[in-house]
C-alpha cells in the first residue's frame, strides 16, 4: 500500500508560478513511477507529467512541455510539480499518483496503470 497527500495548491495569476507537492509513505519502494494528472470541471483526467522511480526519466504532456518540471527527492518520499508560466486553462484539481505496474515505464500516459492516488489539491489560474 502507498498513501499520498498532496499540497501547495492555491490562486494564482496567469504568468505566474506554484508549486504542488506530494508526500508519499508505505511501500514506496515497490513504485516504478509517481505521476500527476489533473481534473478540470467537466473534463476528463488527463495526464501532466511522470518521473521513474530513480528520477532519470522525465514524461510530460505536450501542453505543460516547458513549463512544467516534475520532480522528486526519494530521501523525503516526495515528489514535487513546479509549474512555471501557469496558463488559465491549467485550472484544475492536480492529483498525485504512484504505480507499482512495470508496464507504466513504457506508457506513463495511462491512468490505468496508477493503483494509488491521493485525495487532490485545486490550482486555480486567473486570467
Amino acid at each position: 500500500q502507498v498513501q499520498l497527500v498532496e499540497s501547495g495548491g492555491g490562486l494564482v495569476q496567469a504568468g505566474g508560478s506554484l508549486r504542488v507537492s506530494c508526500a508519499a509513505s508505505g511501500r514506496t519502494s515497490w513504485t516504478y513511477a509517481m505521476g500527476w494528472f489533473r481534473q478540470a470541471p467537466g473534463k476528463e483526467r488527463e495526464f501532466v507529467a511522470a518521473i521513474s522511480w530513480s528520477g532519470d526519466s522525465t514524461y510530460y504532456a505536450d501542453s505543460v512541455k516547458g513549463r512544467f518540471t516534475i520532480s522528486r527527492d526519494n530521501a523525503k518520499a516526495t515528489v514535487s510539480l513546479q509549474m512555471d508560466s501557469l496558463k488559465p486553462e491549467d485550472t484544475a484539481v492536480y492529483y498525485c499518483a504512484a504505480s507499482t505496474k512495470a508496464a507504466v515505464t513504457t506508457a506513463p500516459l495511462i491512468p490505468g496503470l496508477y493503483g494509488y492516488w491521493g485525495q487532490g489539491t485545486l490550482v486555480t489560474v486567473s486570467s
